[in-house]
């Protein structure tokens, strides 16, 4: 299915980025900290997130200029992401500080890889992404927030690879810094940023935290490994990463057969039948398939914004993690059965309308840590990374659209990555890694069950 290709890279630069200010009006400030909510010290031991963009273009020569200044220019908005992360023994959390003289590494590299195999649809290695995205620097005592990797491809394009902390940004965040520093780069060093793009970080004093959440999610990290460990290193797992990197896409024709079918099945049922539940219980329904799973039963788990469910209500543009994670389960019998479908978009609607029911969002959320860390790394669950409604595809420095953009991390995470299409017209893609022989039986279900609905 999926050909090996080399694709070693070769560093030529790897230098430091300050932030830069725009103007001696509005000087960058000489400490800048920002406090963790709960929703942050939620993800202090996950993997980070990572993601990888190609654009194609033949103008190489100014590629590199350009992307260097209009990064110093984005960092100035974004402070937190040139600070780091520690767990002083003094204070009950850890802390998120940036200092004058912080800055960013960004590695500038050159490859001979296929560019166009690495940024077209085909099945690809997971491996061959990992050259292109640069590791996050943490320590027991010290933690990068963000790090990036621009590789050229001569003649053909470019990729811009990160590595991004957790417990500093969630999806919509970390999209956020990415299309700011595309509007920078693509309109110019004096350009100011549109209000959709300005992160805000004033409304952290407005999240509450009535039980304790933020100290219950401490405490539960320290005594991890512990008694009082402070260390920031990531959590491992026993998840075995498979070996097959696949894209699929969901068009607008597809999501209204779905709709039709689940309406049909489900009658009156069907009043949470999004893209999102519809795409993501099709997929979901195929892997249990795919993967032949023997349990019981099967969950996945999705994670939903909070910026609009709070009361009171954060800005849209809230920078930090605010969202919560809920878990939808169906019996293993019921998905491998001929309406599998239909059950798995009923379990992800139920869940989803239980966000408007008592405890709302954040019900059961003085557990989240302590059942992370207790569950079973054998366990096969589920889970949902990325988002339709972030537009990724919409990010252009200047370039044109992406040609290709991935979460990398979902080879270590075994998670679903949902975005907005490559093509358009309002279409969902959905990437996965899986071991060769899913895959294959993956493909076949994606396909032959979407040309039976239609």
């Amino acid at each position: 299915m999926a050909q090996p290709n080399s694709n070693s890279v070769k560093v030529v630069e790897v230098c430091r980025v300050a932030p830069q200010p725009c103007s001696p009006d509005s000087p960058i400030p000489d400490h800048f900290s920002l406090p963790l909510t709960f929703f942050d010290i939620h993800w202090l031991r996950l993997k980070p997130i990572q993601r990888v963009f190609f654009y194609e273009t033949s103008s190489i020569d100014t590629i590199i200029p350009k992307l260097k200044t209009s990064l110093s220019l984005t960092l100035q908005h974004f402070l937190p992401l040139v600070g780091t992360l520690t767990w002083p023994q003094d204070s009950y959390k850890p802390i998120l500080n940036y200092v004058q003289g912080d800055t960013v590494s960004l590695t500038i590299a050159e490859s001979e890889a296929d560019f166009h195999h690495l940024s077209s649809n085909e099945y690809l290695q997971a491996k061959e992404y990992h050259p292109l995205v640069p590791q996050l620097a943490v320590t027991s005592e010290l933690a990068a927030v963000l790090v990036l990797q621009i590789t050229v491809f001569p003649n053909h394009g470019f990729s811009i690879g990160t590595s991004m902390h957790h417990a500093v940004v969630d999806g919509k965040s970390s999209t956020m810094f990415f299309k700011s520093w595309a509007h920078i780069c693509k309109h110019g060093s004096a350009v100011l940023l549109p209000d959709h793009l300005k992160p805000c970080y004033s409304d952290r004093q407005a999240i509450k935290d009535p039980k304790g959440i933020e100290t219950i999610y401490s405490n539960d990290w320290l005594s991890s490994g512990g008694p009082n460990n402070r260390s920031l290193m990531f959590r491992e797992t026993k998840f075995s990463p498979p070996t097959i990197r696949g894209t699929f896409e969901f068009t607008q024709a597809n999501i209204e057969t779905l709709r039709r079918h689940v309406k049909t099945a489900m009658g009156s049922d069907s009043a949470h039948l999004s893209s999102f539940s519809l795409t993501c219980g099709y997929t979901w329904a195929c892997l249990v398939k795919a993967e032949e799973i023997k349990s019981d039963q099967v969950r996945i788990v999705f994670s939903v914004d909070c910026r609009s469910r709070l009361d009171p209500p954060v800005s849209a543009t809230y920078f930090g993690n605010c969202i919560s994670g809920h878990v939808a389960v169906a019996e293993t019998e019921g998905l491998l059965g001929e309406d599998g479908l239909v059950v798995a978009v009923k379990a992800i609607s139920e869940t989803i309308k239980a966000l408007d029911v008592s405890g709302g969002p954040l019900k059961g959320a003085e557990t989240w840590v302590s059942k992370m860390c207790s569950a079973k790394g054998t366990d096969r669950v589920y889970s949902v990374a990325g988002s339709r409604i972030f537009e990724i595809y919409d990010t252009n420095f200047g370039w044109g659209r992406p040609k290709r953009t991935e979460v990398v991390s979902i080879d270590m995470t075994g998670a679903i990555s949902f975005s907005d299409s490559r093509n358009g017209g309002r279409g969902v893609e959905v990437g996965l890694v899986l071991n060769e022989p899913n895959m294959q039986v993956f493909a076949s279900l994606f396909a032959k069950s979407l040309a039976d609905l239609g």
